[in-house]
């Protein structure tokens, strides 16, 4: 099994990946990605980060 990830973001990378999460002009999977770095960094694990349901406009 691969060793856990983990990512350290500093309050700026925080803000930047907040607007990228919410900026509609943007792909909703790079907007989901965004979400996913940002729960990684609060302390999700890389496996409860892959459960969370994203609504899927992309196939």
């Amino acid at each position: 099994m691969p060793a856990p990830l983990r990512i350290l973001l500093t309050p700026e990378e925080d803000r930047t990946l907040t607007e990228l999460r919410l900026a509609q002009p943007l792909l909703q999977r790079t907007r989901d990605r965004a979400h996913m770095l940002r729960l990684n960094a609060q302390g999700w694990s890389t496996r409860d980060c892959g459960n969370v349901r994203v609504p899927s406009s992309y196939g």
